[in-house]
C-alpha cells in the first residue's frame, strides 16, 4: 500500500534593509542550515500553517503575501510536499525559538543560498528568490492608498461660456412680451389678394400638378363688307365677339390682377 506524502509550508522570509535579507534556520538535531518550514497540523490550510512554522522557527511575526512555488523531496522513505509564500518580517524578534532550532540567521540571498545544507532548498531559493525579491521591491514602491488619493487632480473649474446678447424683438415678439394686442392687416402683411370682391371658385387645382394651358379659341375672322355699309373701323370691332376663357384662365388672369 502507498503511502501518502508529508504535506508541509514555510515561508521565503524577507526582512528589509539597504539590502533585503531572507532568513534561514538551523536545526538543533541535526544541525543543519533550512528554509523555516513544518507540517501542517489536523484542519489546519496550508498558509495557515505556513504563517505558524515560520513564527514558531525565526521568532518574528511576518505578513504573508503571494505563494512562490511548491518543492516535493524524499524525506524518510516517503514524499513531502512543502508549500511556500513571500513573508515580511514585521519588527524584530517577538518569541523564542522553538525548542528545534538552535539558531536564526538574515543573509542576503546569495549568501542564503549558499549557507543553506541541502541541494534541492539550494536550488529552490536560487529559483524563487529574485522573484521574491521583486515583488517586495514593487510592493514597496507603490504609495498607500491614501496617498493615491491626494495625488489625485482635483477637477478643473467649469469653463465660463460667454452668452451672446439676443437681437432686439421685433414688433410682433414685444408686444408678445409685453402682453400687447397687435392688429396686423391681414391682406397687407401677408401679401395676399382681397378676395371680397372676387368671384368664389368652387373647383381648385393642385399646384403639384401641372395644368397643361388650355388653347385659345379661334378668333372669327371677319370679311370686310362693301364701303356701301359705310361701317366705320370702330364698328368691325365692337362686332368681333371677346374669346371665351376657361376656369383656370380665369384663375390665372386674377392672380396676375392680384399681383
Amino acid at each position: 500500500m502507498a503511502r501518502l506524502p508529508m504535506l508541509a509550508a514555510g515561508g521565503i522570509v524577507l526582512r528589509q534593509k539597504p539590502t533585503p535579507q531572507i532568513a534561514v534556520v538551523r536545526l538543533r538535531k541535526r544541525d543543519e542550515w533550512v528554509l523555516p518550514k513544518g507540517k501542517l497540523d489536523g484542519g489546519e490550510t496550508a498558509r495557515a500553517a505556513a504563517e505558524r512554522e515560520v513564527l514558531e522557527e525565526t521568532g518574528h511575526d511576518v505578513s504573508v503575501h503571494e505563494f512562490l512555488g511548491t518543492l516535493v523531496y524524499e524525506s524518510g522513505g516517503k514524499s513531502k510536499i512543502v508549500h511556500y509564500w513571500r513573508m515580511e518580517a514585521c519588527g524584530g524578534q517577538a518569541h523564542e525559538l522553538m525548542d528545534d532550532i538552535r539558531a536564526v540567521d538574515w543573509l542576503p540571498l546569495d549568501a542564503a543560498v549558499e549557507r543553506l545544507s541541502r541541494s534541492y532548498e539550494r536550488a529552490f531559493l536560487a529559483n524563487v528568490g529574485p522573484m521574491a525579491l521583486e515583488l517586495s521591491r514593487r510592493s514597496k514602491a507603490k504609495p498607500p492608498a491614501s496617498a493615491k488619493r491626494r495625488s489625485r487632480r482635483t477637477p478643473d473649474a467649469a469653463p465660463t461660456i460667454a452668452v451672446p446678447a439676443l437681437p432686439e424683438p421685433g414688433p410682433i415678439a414685444a408686444a408678445a412680451a409685453q402682453n400687447e394686442a397687435l392688429v396686423i392687416d391681414e391682406p397687407a402683411a401677408r401679401h395676399e389678394p382681397d378676395l371680397r370682391d372676387e368671384p368664389v371658385v368652387s373647383e381648385v387645382v393642385p399646384e403639384a400638378v401641372p395644368v397643361a394651358p388650355a388653347e385659345p379659341e379661334a378668333v372669327p375672322q371677319l370679311e370686310a363688307e362693301p364701303a356701301s355699309q359705310a361701317e366705320t373701323a370702330d364698328d368691325v370691332a365692337d362686332t368681333v365677339p371677346e374669346p371665351r376663357l376657361n376656369l383656370v384662365q380665369k384663375m390665372r388672369e386674377w392672380l396676375r390682377r392680384a399681383a
